[in-house]
């Protein structure tokens, strides 16, 4: 089970991660290991390793990549140079590693993995932050997730200053489109969650139309989702609802060259599906010391 509050202090629970860890290893390794570092490198031999940035970008999956090569060989010794959300230019060592050279190159893959994706996110994530600084506005994630790696890829947001959202359907009630077509509109969408819903649990809605708006409001949504809305339309929006107090978040389609423009428009929250789905790996490896 996720600890939910750790992903807002970048950390995750040990057993999470060694989960995770366990799983990659035995992908790459399968049943007989690392068959080329054991037919080329001594087993005795000793040799010093270090991990950098080949670009530019924000450090994500300092626990992980750490706890991989730890499964491998507790022995070794890793010095991280960068911590968790931290810039680096290319050319930057986020780590050194010492020891046994086999276990160093058998665990040098699935580390790396870990941490491209993981700092790609970051970085992704640190790009939308940036773009609206001074605005207010709080970049949040959604759940398009890698299946089974929500929560590392969180923590990646988080390291990236993103914002957190819900992390599954059991945080909060989120009534999308669907839900208010099978239940025939906004209000009776609304009315049927708080029936169900006690009074400590947040009820959002989505809403695609700006007719819809009042219908929210008047119905007790604490948060709107307003989808895939123009500009024109945002701007309406929050002078509707800004009496109101209710949290206003824009979505859809969201990408880094109109995202200041829609945070200029008074939104509380602006949610990117894009910061996980489409963040292009960090390019970092690693060279003998």
């Amino acid at each position: 089970m996720v600890n939910k509050a750790d992903l807002a202090n970048t950390a995750l629970l040990n057993s999470l991660v060694a989960e995770h860890v366990s799983r990659a290893l035995v992908e790459d390794l399968g049943g007989r290991g690392d068959i080329t570092s054991q037919a080329t490198i001594p087993v005795d031999h000793q040799a010093c390793f270090v991990i950098r940035a080949r670009a530019a970008g924000v450090l994500s999956g300092v626990q992980v990549a750490h706890e991989t090569f730890r499964q491998v060989d507790p022995a070794l010794v890793l010095d991280w140079r960068a911590s968790e959300g931290d810039r680096l230019e290319a050319g930057d060592i986020a780590v050194s590693i010492a020891g046994s050279a086999r276990s160093i190159l058998t665990a040098e893959r699935t580390a790396l993995n870990f941490l491209g994706r993981l700092s790609g996110i970051a970085t992704h994530t640190r790009a939308f932050v940036e773009a609206v600084a001074g605005t207010g506005v709080a970049i949040a994630h959604t759940r398009k997730t890698t299946p089974g790696l929500r929560a590392l890829e969180l923590q990646a947001v988080a390291a990236g200053g993103g914002a957190p959202h819900r992390f599954g359907l059991d945080d909060a009630v989120l009534i999308k489109d669907n839900h208010v077509a099978v239940c025939g509109g906004v209000a009776e969408a609304l009315r049927r969650a708080r029936k169900q819903i006690g009074h400590m649990t947040r009820v959002a809605v989505e809403i695609d139309r700006l007719d819809q708006l009042n219908e929210a409001l008047e119905s007790g949504a604490e948060s709107i989702l307003l989808d895939n809305f123009a500009i024109a339309e945002l701007l309406s929006a929050v002078v509707v609802a800004s009496p109101s107090g209710v949290v206003l978040e824009a979505s859809g389609g969201i990408d880094l060259d109109g995202v200041r423009m829609i945070a200029e428009t008074g939104v509380d929250v602006i949610s990117i599906g894009a910061i996980t789905h489409s963040a292009p790996n960090l390019d970092l490896g690693m060279d003998p010391a």
